[in-house]
């Protein structure tokens, strides 16, 4: 059977359209005991429009999430959109609507220009994004629009973004550092890739993986940081040349996207001999890396707990949006890591 639709509600109600408008979408005040008939008469006639009333008859807000990740293509950005979508449906007391997009690159102007074309198409916006004027300068945009933004795992625009969700980045960076250590057999390299030097957090795990190593490690010389565009190609032939060129090699971090190549790479090479000496640490736990945990490339991934994430996040930009009272806790919400061995799986 076709469902009812405005038309059929108005009838059965006795309303006119332009009041059943007004009642869904908040145009204009009407009064509460007809917003209440239009409710019951919507779950009476199975309207469509019927879930969007709360008990109470009031109609349930339209909020409009934003969010602008990076690589869409990669597993841990897919798996990232997954639970954005699950914990957009379970805010209570309002009609959330996600509004996804993807930036294809790093380089800041793109990444502006994502988050400029966001205007008037969300109420409260999240992103992904690296450090830099152009994206700063776009903040400023928004936020003279009304729009308050979020960043995640990466810190961006200080003093404008409405907060920060993500890991402690410079702990992460000291624990793969440990792990690294504590895997080494004898003296030799490690070496760090990044994504990029404008990405804040990527700078924070570099900081941070150096700065242990130099006060608790000395036997290991941590190699000049390596950019990879967080790609699977650039890492890959990175870390083949690693192998190549330096006979000490004892460690690799990823602490950035890309890590597919480095699990490749170190697969390619073999599990014996001087490859095994070889820990890698990644960061995120995707279908690849678990299965260079189980394989043995991959000795420890430090991964961002995305379900707790995105629902802290999405709690935060309602409150914003719907103007209430700030989350406890501040502007920065440091979530703990999750951590996989391949003892855990």
């Amino acid at each position: 059977m076709k469902k009812p639709g405005l038309e059929d509600l108005a009838a059965a109600a006795g309303v006119s359209m332009a009041t059943v408008d007004r009642a869904l979408n908040g145009r204009q005040k009407v009064r509460a005991e007809t917003v209440a008939h239009i409710a019951q008469v919507a779950r009476r006639i199975g309207h469509p429009a019927a879930w969007r009333f709360g008990g109470d008859g009031a109609v349930r807000p339209v909020v409009r999430f934003g969010v602008v990740l990076h690589k869409q293509g990669q597993g841990f950005y897919k798996a990232f959109a997954e639970e954005l979508r699950r914990a957009v449906a379970a805010v209570p007391g309002i009609d959330g609507r996600l509004v996804l997009e993807f930036s294809t690159g790093q380089a800041p102007g793109e990444m502006a220009a994502n988050l400029r074309a966001m205007a008037g198409r969300c109420d409260v916006l999240a992103a992904t994004a690296v450090n830099h004027p152009e994206v700063t300068a776009a903040l400023e945009t928004l936020c003279a629009g009304g729009v308050a933004v979020f960043a995640l795992l990466s810190e961006f625009a200080p003093g404008l973004r409405a907060g920060y969700l993500g890991l402690d980045n410079t702990k992460v960076g000291r624990t793969a550092a440990w792990m690294l250590a504590t895997h080494a057999r004898a003296p030799g390299e490690v070496a760090v890739f990044v994504g990029g030097h404008r990405w804040h957090g990527h700078l924070l795990r570099d900081q941070g993986f150096r700065d242990w190593m130099r006060n608790h490690a000395p036997g290991l010389r941590v190699l000049e940081t390596r950019v990879n565009l967080e790609t699977r190609a650039v890492t890959h032939d990175a870390v083949r040349g690693l192998l190549t060129r330096h006979p000490d090699l004892r460690g690799i971090y990823v602490a950035g996207g890309g890590m597919e190549g480095a699990v490749a790479a170190l697969r390619d090479a073999g599990g014996g001999g001087r490859v095994a000496l070889v820990a890698l640490v990644v960061s995120a736990l995707t279908p690849e890396s678990r299965k260079g945990l189980i394989d043995g490339q991959v000795t420890l991934v430090i991964d961002t707990p995305l379900e707790a994430l995105c629902r802290a996040l999405m709690e935060r930009m309602a409150a914003v949006a719907l103007n209430r009272p700030a989350i406890a806790g501040g502007d920065v919400l440091f979530l703990p890591p999750a951590y996989s061995l391949p003892e855990t799986l």
